[in-house]
């Protein structure tokens, strides 16, 4: 079954973070449209406020005769914009001008002016003076004196201005049937594409932004908590009482930093119980082992005798293993830089008279120089031996067993004897496996070897080759080699 991906917390964030975006803006726009329509807001600018102030205060006299009266509205409107102009024209042609209007202003509007509801008029372009015209407005509105249409301005010109000016015009028509009613099958569309360039663009600025600083952002939120994951892969059994720092993680990942702690611990108690109960195991088996070789060594010299004796050391040698395997789980503080040439030529000068008894020669081949290791002393010797005494018991009885040192930290540990088949050399490291079940091997010597190595940052393994026995060679990192 395939296993699922786990998924990046960084791009669920991206993602949600643009939708929630999008979503809040098209909110927001929807609701302040609907604002809009249920407030139905005035929004005017100077210009079309001075035609609101001036629509109240036009009225006629008893001849009929266009006149502005003096209302507060319009006297207020003139307080705050003393350069207020204006021309009321009706429809019978009749026309009123209050204050200074511009040259540019006063003449006909034209049939097309006059027929218009509102426009703004403006002046732009390098002849001389145009530049300084001020825009003007122009609306027909309903008065006390009849329709009439207003061109007004707050200024006459632009150098009246107070620093500049800003006129926003927002104009928005829509297609209507004969009856005058919006024709929203041809409206909708259109306010559809117009939300969508007004969003649209929105939207993509705010999604690149997101997804441009949101990696960012998480990765420096979650700095501390891949420094803790570093921490915790570099636990192994050796380090199995460490606790994981929770200094720099994330708030909501504390909880988790702290079970994975309590569970580091519950379980270095569980592995020293279980250590404590193998050790205690081993010592007590020592004494009754003593004592029934002891016993077995008055017997008389006869095959089921000799049978005993060799039972008995069998045993005594997996009790001894069983107690090697702790000196494993000691602390690794006890290193040294070792010569390996040094430390390899004692072990085998140890193993020597062991190798002649079972009929092999022992040699010995050094390397040209020191080679330097950081090791504990005593586990490379455990290693070193167990490796020497499988090979004395599975060699063969015969050849020669060769213990050599190189440059590169290497030691191996030759036998010419019938070797291990290419497809065992996995398992026979493994706890209490042996290649031949009725061997006096307890199944624990390469095993604990690999541990020594793997303690020391270095591997072991059978090395393939053409030749005949079996090539176990263990690899240490090396200080440095002198030649």
């Amino acid at each position: 079954m395939k296993q699922a991906r786990a998924r990046s917390l960084q791009w669920i964030l991206v993602r949600r973070l643009i939708l929630l975006q999008a979503a809040m803006l098209v909110f927001f726009i929807v609701l302040f449209i609907t604002a809009l329509s249920v407030a139905n807001p005035q929004l005017m600018v100077d210009n079309e406020a001075a035609v609101a102030a001036i629509t109240g205060a036009i009225d006629r006299d008893k001849d009929g005769k266009l006149i502005v009266s003096d209302t507060k509205e319009l006297a207020d409107f003139r307080t705050e914009y003393p350069y207020v102009w204006y021309i009321i024209r009706d429809q019978s042609g009749q026309s009123l001008r209050i204050g200074s209007v511009p040259a540019d202003y006063d003449r006909d509007l034209g049939d097309l002016l006059r027929a218009v509801d509102h426009a703004n008029i403006g002046f732009a372009g390098k002849e001389e003076g145009r530049e300084m015209r001020p825009e003007a407005y122009v609306q027909k509105v309903d008065t006390k004196a009849g329709p009439v249409q207003i061109v007004t301005s707050t200024l006459h010109s632009r150098a009246e201005a107070d620093g500049f000016i800003i006129n926003v015009t927002a104009t928005v028509d829509m297609a209507r049937n004969p009856d005058g009613s919006a024709n929203w099958a041809r409206v909708l569309p259109g306010i559809v594409v117009g939300l969508a360039i007004f969003l649209v663009p929105i939207i993509v600025v705010m999604g690149v932004t997101t997804l441009v600083t949101t990696p960012a952002v998480v990765r420096r939120s979650l700095a501390g908590l891949v420094g803790t994951a570093n921490e915790a892969a570099r636990i192994d059994v050796s380090t199995r009482a460490i606790q994981l720092p929770v200094e720099n993680v994330p708030q909501e990942i504390v909880p988790l930093v702290h079970a994975f702690n309590q569970a580091l611990a519950r379980l270095a108690q569980g592995f020293d119980r279980h250590n404590r109960f193998l050790t205690d195991a081993a010592h007590e088996l020592r004494t009754p082992i003593a004592i029934l070789r002891t016993r077995a060594e008055l017997l008389k010299e006869e095959p089921q005798s000799l049978r005993l004796r060799q039972d008995i050391e069998r045993l005594s040698h997996l009790a001894q293993q069983l107690l090697d395997h702790q000196l494993v789980d000691r602390p690794a503080n006890h290193r040294q830089a070792v010569d390996l040439a040094e430390l390899a030529g004692r072990v085998a000068a140890d193993f020597a008279p062991l190798a002649i008894e079972a009929g092999y020669d022992l040699a010995f081949e050094p390397p040209h120089g020191k080679v330097e290791v950081e090791a504990n002393v005593l586990q490379i010797e455990q290693a070193l031996a167990n490796i020497i005494r499988n090979a004395i018991e599975h060699g063969g009885g015969h050849g020669t067993i060769t213990v050599a040192v190189d440059a590169a930290g290497g030691l191996e540990v030759r036998d010419e004897g019938p070797g291990i088949p290419a497809e065992e050399h996995r398992n026979v490291f493994e706890p209490f496996y042996r290649l031949h079940p009725l061997s006096r091997g307890a199944g624990l010597g390469l095993n604990l070897a690999r541990q020594i190595a793997q303690l020391h940052g270095g591997s072991i393994a059978i090395v393939n080759g053409s030749w005949k026995g079996a090539h176990v060679r263990i690899e240490l990192p090396p200080l440095r080699a002198a030649a």
